[in-house]
């Protein structure tokens, strides 16, 4: 009957198969499994399958390994956290760069090259992750903190130079790698004394207290001299304040002098640093300080390269000495290179400082990349910001209607001087004691001069000349204005940064999104140092240590405890003026700068 067929049924079949059939769909439809009274016997055809099978599987095995047997013998470069024996690490610092300032930068360059769009920098090449920058302290770290982060690779409090929250010292991969017999250097255009270089050789509670910074870095301090190569600016805190036009050192100590008895040979001028000869020339130990303070911006700098060297300059003299003093060692060199000022140009809202100090940078990264080619030791280059300054946009919203998506890369391109240089100009000026028409003519003449600025407005014009101590933020919100670059702070932001390397398969634990400790760790790890040693060893013999301070009392030698209201930005707020930082007013000229 037709319906005792089963439901399933496709085709005639023999009266086994109908029988297996019949026992499939009760299956199907009872959830009861199937029992068969027999099993067929294997055939000669089965094996032969399997048998194939395998041999298929053995075969895929057999390639795979043979390829990447292939791959490891012909690659040049280690796999590993860090090469087995000796090894070179350049560590590079943007400090204040975010990924705006790339493209800012990028833009003002294709603009001012007549590059297509698709034009890169250099440095966009190696891009390989990001890092996540907040302190112990803040949402937004200073770069005390960020550089501490790096250096000791733990948090800690805005203000920190390599202490952590409860005010212990903690040991730098600078310090771990100098007691494992590399070479040392730090390389900068700020003072060798700001925040970022010092949290590699010192360790201070707040980060004002440059003039102990400056005689802890040359070995004034529990494990003695660790930096073989200090280039940079700030030589007026290792003079005594008995130099007065030139010393920002609130007692008469000659740090100098000291630096001279730890061994340092030192050089302050171009014509010194020329007979280096690109470092061929350079006996360790040397202490090369270029400029009272800050070494200019890049934008103003090019036209005294006379009298102050290049970051480029800087970096590659470093590198050359330090890998010939380590040729004949088992052990190589660990330096770290500052683009310093991006984080000042940040502060000041000056977009034409901002884009030339990131082409400055990027100069010395492609040179860094060409002396890592030509080095016979394994060498490898990692590069990131301690924190993004200024909260930059390439964007700016000039009226309440409806903005046009535009920015102007031109109106960068016409500075030629950054808005600090132009406010020193007409400070100066004042100092002649000029009319109020005076002033006005001078200003017009300036700006058309200084910033190719021929649409000066009455009211611009005239705000400069009731508010001279302004006079820098009000040049450079022009040229902002100008280009539709926007700024929302003049402090730093909670962005994240990039991160970039020059060997992304030996830096892969850096690849993607990491906090900033892990940069530190990387950094310790890829040299194979124990910087836990280090941090022992400072707090066994910093224990009751101490030292005298400019009025001759007896004080930590880590230097005084911020107190509750100075933890959060590493100053007391007292010195927080208006709208904008003026530490001058406490510190000295050769602290006005951002932090």
């Amino acid at each position: 009957m037709p319906g005792s067929r089963p439901l399933l049924a496709s085709r005639a079949s023999s009266d086994t198969s109908g029988d297996r059939d019949v026992l499939e769909e009760h299956a199907l439809l009872t959830g009861e499994r199937t029992q068969r009274a027999e099993t067929a016997p294997r055939t000669w055809k089965f094996w032969r399958e399997i048998g194939l099978f395998v041999w298929a599987v053995v075969a895929t095995a057999a390639v795979i390994i043979l390829a990447v047997v292939y791959q490891n013998h012909t690659d040049t470069k280690p796999s590993r956290p860090h090469p087995a024996g000796k090894r070179n690490l350049i560590f590079m610092v943007s400090d204040g760069m975010g990924p705006t300032s790339l493209s800012l930068t990028r833009s003002f360059m294709q603009f001012q090259n007549g590059k297509p769009f698709s034009e890169q920098l250099v440095i966009d090449q190696h891009l390989i992750g990001q890092s996540r920058t907040r302190s112990s302290s803040s949402l937004i770290t200073d770069s005390a903190a960020g550089a501490t982060a790096f250096s000791c690779g733990k948090k800690s409090y805005n203000g920190a130079i390599s202490v952590t929250p409860d005010h212990e010292p903690c040991g730098t991969v600078l310090e771990a790698a100098k007691r494992a017999n590399y070479m040392t250097g730090l390389v900068v255009t700020t003072r060798i004394t700001d925040a970022t270089p010092a949290c590699f050789a010192a360790h201070v509670n707040m980060r004002q207290e440059e003039d102990r910074i400056a005689e802890q870095m040359v070995g004034d301090y529990p494990l003695g001299r660790v930096v073989d190569l200090m280039l940079g600016g700030g030589r007026c805190h290792f003079l005594p304040n008995s130099s007065v036009l030139n010393s920002c050192r609130a007692d008469n100590r000659d740090v100098v002098a000291l630096a001279k008895q730890k061994g340092y040979n030192y050089i302050d001028n171009r014509d010194d640093f020329d007979k280096l000869r690109k470092g061929a020339g350079l006996k360790l130990p040397m202490l090369g300080l270029f400029a009272d303070t800050d070494v200019p911006y890049e934008i103003d700098r090019r036209h005294e390269t006379d009298v102050y060297p290049s970051l480029k300059e800087m970096a590659v003299t470093a590198l050359k000495a330090l890998s010939e003093a380590s040729r004949n060692s088992d052990k190589g060199y660990f330096v770290m290179i500052e683009g310093s000022r991006i984080d000042h140009a940040g502060h000041h809202n000056d977009p034409a400082a901002q884009v030339h100090e990131v082409l400055a940078y990027d100069e010395t990264i492609a040179a860094v990349l060409e002396f890592i080619k030509n080095e016979e030791t394994e060498t490898i280059m990692v590069s990131t910001s301690d924190h993004e300054t200024g909260g930059l946009a390439t964007a700016r919203q000039l009226h309440t209607t409806y903005p046009e998506y535009v920015w102007y890369p031109s109106p960068l391109a016409n500075a030629s001087f950054s808005a600090e240089r132009m406010a020193l100009r007409y400070l100066q000026y004042l100092t002649s004691e000029p009319t109020n028409d005076q002033k006005h003519n001078f200003i017009a003449d300036e700006l058309q001069d200084g910033l190719g600025i021929f649409d000066a407005t009455d009211d611009e014009i005239n705000n400069l000349v009731k508010t001279p101590a302004t006079a820098l933020y009000q040049y450079a919100d022009m040229v902002s204005r100008r280009s539709q670059t926007g700024w929302s702070s003049h402090g730093h932001s909670g962005a994240d940064v990039n991160i970039y390397s020059s060997n992304p398969k030996v830096a892969a634990a850096l690849v993607g999104n990491h906090e900033n400790t892990e940069v530190g760790e990387f950094l310790r790890t890829y040299l194979d140092v124990d910087v836990d040693a280090v941090t022992k060893e400072l707090r066994e013999q910093g224990t009751n240590l101490k030292v005298l301070n400019h009025e001759g009392e007896e004080v930590s030698w880590m230097g005084k405890i911020p107190e509750d209201g100075e933890r959060l930005d590493g100053q007391n707020h007292l010195t927080y003026g208006g709208d904008f930082r003026k530490r001058h007013l406490l510190h000295g000229p050769a602290c006005d700068c951002g932090l």
